[in-house]
C-alpha cells in the first residue's frame, strides 16, 4: 500500500509528521508538490530520510510539467515533483 502527502503551505514540520503517519500504516508514502512548494517537499523527504527515519530509502523521484488554467483562464505551465519513499 502506498499512502501520498500534498505539499502546500504549512510548516515543514506538519508535513514530516503527516509523513511519519502515513509510513507507519504503509511500506510506502509519496510526497507531492507543484511549483514554489517543490523546495519544501525536498525538505520533507531529506528530513525524514536523515533526522529521523534513518532506514528509510528513496524508492523513485519523478519530475514534470503539468498544465493548468490560470484564474484568467489561460494555460500556464506547473512544474511538479513526486517523491517515494519506502521502508
Amino acid at each position: 500500500m502506498e499512502g501520498i502527502v500534498y505539499i502546500g503551505k504549512k510548516p515543514v514540520k506538519n508535513y514530516v509528521v503527516a509523513v511519519l503517519a502515513q509510513l507507519t500504516n504503509n511500506n510506502k508514502v509519496t510526497i507531492k508538490a507543484r511549483g514554489k512548494a517543490i523546495a519544501k517537499a525536498v525538505d520533507v523527504a531529506e528530513i525524514v530520510r536523515n533526522r529521523v527515519l534513518r532506514n528509510i530509502k528513496i524508492e523513485n523521484i519523478e519530475i514534470g510539467t503539468d498544465k493548468v488554467k490560470d484564474k484568467d483562464g489561460r494555460d500556464i505551465n506547473i512544474s511538479y515533483i513526486s517523491i517515494t519513499l519506502s521502508k
